[in-house]
């Protein structure tokens, strides 16, 4: 099927909605039928019309214009000072696990200035089998800290910002003990460890704190020391920044003999699943891509504005992405890029999405949609994309992980969340690539 036949497709249940007023963020669509019409950039079009043909096409022309043209308009780049800075390591802590079936060891990344006028400390938590041999790895990033990862009084309670909590767990933006295990149903780790994977999270706020502060803290304003000027409008954003620290975070993992570095996947979700995203485009070392319930500005189309919207994302977030994408805010049209290109980046690499029935703020539908779009990408450099002869424009039901090719997807019954049955289809995926 043509790429404009699988447009006509996809605006067969657009529909133009009143716009709001410039400032005034819309109420979000909930209704298929209330979608604006839309008209989804060509990704195997170059910004200067010609039609990408061939793998080469796509690797030396299409892909680094949609690179730079995410990294301008949306993320973020990483400053050229950044790479001045300076990354040593230190394994802190180290034990045997799971009745000796696993290792459990703490890493301080050290990330220091090369004037001496600033540093950070990202600690680093990995789970790793026992084997003789390198294991593959996940690797992302969490909320509140490594404590909430499994109730073990060893792990390092962190001692910075935390998003403020009323349940105890944090008090006056600092972790207390009452945290300790209580992400413990998102990171399944004696599940991956079984499975033969090495499992391995950070902080997100050890990178850059997750509050609109200027970027005077985290990596962002470790780079501009004590310069006062502000950030550029397509200077990277916090997301931007955790990505660079999952990369920084792979590094490491390249100087350690108990992992296969060549294996290394990258997870996050919500928030994170965004920046999985954006670290598996920016970065091809990763082997594979994960992204749980990512949502606007992550897997779901822009255009749809169902669910969360740019402009209610950039309103209440406005640290996440680069200062440029506000100007979309009501004005996805105006984008030259939209999330199924964000998708297509990390090919041919496995890319897996998963969405939930009850999560309709990260619109399931348009996140199956990135996919297929994504799809055209996957099969001009030889893989199976979605799967099948040809992917299928209708997605999958609930609890039904049959959309697995090069390109995964699955929508899971329930909230907004990842859960066991999340991870259970990742390390499904990862086995099936990695030919285990």
């Amino acid at each position: 099927m043509s790429v404009s036949c699988r447009l006509l497709i996809v605006l067969l249940f657009a529909r133009v909605v009143v716009a709001a007023e410039p400032n005034e963020v819309p109420p979000p669509i909930y209704d298929e039928d209330a979608i604006p019409h839309f008209v989804l950039p060509e990704v195997l079009v170059c910004d200067d019309g010609s039609k990408v043909k061939t793998a080469d096409d796509w690797t030396s022309k299409r892909r680094p214009e949609l690179l730079q043209l995410f990294a301008d308009e949306m993320f973020g780049n990483v400053p050229r000072a950044a790479q001045n800075l300076v990354v040593t390591s230190k394994v802190v802590e180290e034990g045997e696990v799971m009745a000796g079936k696993a290792v459990r060891r703490q890493v301080e990344l050290l990330v220091s200035r090369k004037d001496g006028k600033g540093q950070l400390v990202l600690g680093l938590l990995m789970y790793i089998p026992k084997s003789d041999k390198p294991v593959p790895a996940f690797i992302g990033l969490n909320f509140k800290g490594n404590q909430t990862i499994a109730n073990d009084a060893k792990i390092h309670l962190n001692p910075g910002w935390v998003r403020p909590s009323n349940d105890g767990t944090v008090v006056d933006n600092k972790a207390t003990e009452a945290s300790r295990g209580t992400a413990s149903s998102r990171w399944p780790v004696e599940l991956i460890v079984s499975r033969g994977y090495a499992v391995g999270t950070m902080y997100y706020g050890d990178i850059d704190p997750d509050f609109d502060d200027g970027f005077e803290n985290g990596i962002q304003g470790l780079v501009k020391g004590d310069s006062e000027r502000k950030l550029t409008g397509n200077e990277w954003g916090s997301i931007a920044g955790w990505a660079w620290g999952l990369s920084r975070i792979l590094d490491y993992l390249e100087t350690d003999e108990q992992i296969d570095a060549k294996h290394v996947g990258v997870v996050g979700h919500s928030r994170l699943g965004k920046t999985s995203l954006w670290a598996g485009a920016s970065d091809e070392r990763f082997a594979f891509v994960v992204s749980n319930d990512s949502g606007c500005g992550g897997a779901a189309l822009s255009r749809r504005r169902y669910g969360e919207s740019v402009h209610r994302i950039n309103t209440a977030f406005p640290h996440w992405f680069c200062d440029n994408y506000v100007k979309y805010n009501s004005n996805e049209g105006a984008m030259a890029f939209d999330q199924h290109e964000l998708i297509a980046l990390i090919a041919p690499r496995p890319v897996y999405v998963a969405s939930a029935t009850d999560d309709q703020w990260a619109d399931p539908h348009g996140e199956y949609l990135s996919c297929y779009f994504a799809d055209p990408v996957y099969r001009l450099l030889g893989t199976n994309g979605l799967g099948g002869e040809a992917p299928i424009l209708a997605p999958p039901g609930p609890d039904d992980p049959r959309a697995i090719g090069q390109i995964g997807y699955h929508l899971r019954t329930g909230k907004h969340d990842i859960t066991e049955y999340d991870w259970t289809q990742y390390l499904n995926f990862a086995d099936r690539h990695f030919a285990k």
